[in-house]
Order: structure tokens, then C-alpha cells, then sequence
């Protein structure tokens, strides 16, 4: 159903071209990072998603991060802020970074699967813009900042 549902959003995007906003965030331990996958998609992502109607950047980020995989955080640091025009919409992501976390558990039916991964080995298939953003931050690129 969640993937139909998807595929449905999609078509509506083609159609409207909205202008959309969402967050997400680089939670690190140590050198592995927390990454999610969906059930309607094959790759893994940076936790995250779109922002509600009165929601701050940073409330959003928050609250995507306890659905999708239970845990929270209270400091966040802002990484960067990017364009994606994928999936025919104008989407502006501002990423976040944070290392101090509590754990918790997720039931979240959206999510597939979802676990710290040691940065050097990453899942094959993560998604371009989540790898560029690993990438950002191990190499300490400072200029965080223009397309997904």
C-alpha cells in the first residue's frame, strides 16, 4: 500500500511541480553513521523527510529521526543546506549533524530496515546524495552547500 501510495505522489509531483522542504540528519557514533531504508525504496538514506505546516527546520529533523528509527537527539549542528530537483519537484534539504543520541526502537511501517554502518563500508546501495554527504563529512568539506 505505502509503495503504491508513493508511486501516486509521484505522478501528483509530475503534475503540480511543488516547491518542498525537508530535514535530515548525519547522526554519527564513533565512524559509523545511522541510515534508513524504506519499504518504497531500494537504497538507504540519511534519516529524515518532509516538514510538517509550522515546523521548524530542526523540529522536523527531530521528529522524522524518533519515527523513522525511534532514537532522538537534543544538539543539532547545522551540516548544509542543498537543492534536489529530482522526482520533478524543487526540494530544499537542510542536513544536520549530531553525535550524541538516546536509542530507542521504531514501528515505524515506512521503514525496511535501519543501523549504524561503519562509514568505510557502506551499504552498495545507498543513495547518491546520502554518499555525498558521507563524503562531505569525511573529508570535512566546509562548503555545504548546492545540489543534492
Amino acid at each position: 500500500m505505502i509503495k503504491i501510495a508513493h508511486k501516486l505522489l509521484r505522478i501528483i509531483w509530475k503534475i503540480t511541480k511543488p516547491t518542498t522542504a525537508g530535514a535530515r540528519i548525519l547522526l554519527i557514533d564513533n565512524k559509523r553513521i545511522l541510515l534508513v531504508k524504506h519499504t518504497y525504496q531500494n537504497q538507504y538514506f540519511l534519516p529524515g523527510g518532509m516538514i510538517k505546516p509550522g515546523e521548524t527546520f530542526e523540529q522536523a529533523a527531530k521528529r522524522e529521526l524518533k519515527e523513522e528509527t525511534g532514537y532522538q537527539v537534543d544538539d543539532l549542528k547545522l551540516f548544509g543546506v542543498y537543492n534536489s530537483f529530482q522526482e520533478s519537484k524543487n526540494d530544499t534539504i537542510v542536513v544536520f549533524q549530531s553525535s550524541k543520541y538516546q536509542a530507542g526502537q521504531s514501528n515505524d511501517s515506512e521503514i525496511e530496515n535501519y543501523g549504524f554502518f561503519d562509514i568505510e563500508k557502506l551499504p552498495k546501495n545507498i543513495s547518491p546524495g546520502t554518499k555525498r554527504r558521507i563524503e562531505e563529512y569525511i573529508t570535512k568539506d566546509s562548503n555545504n552547500f548546492g545540489k543534492w
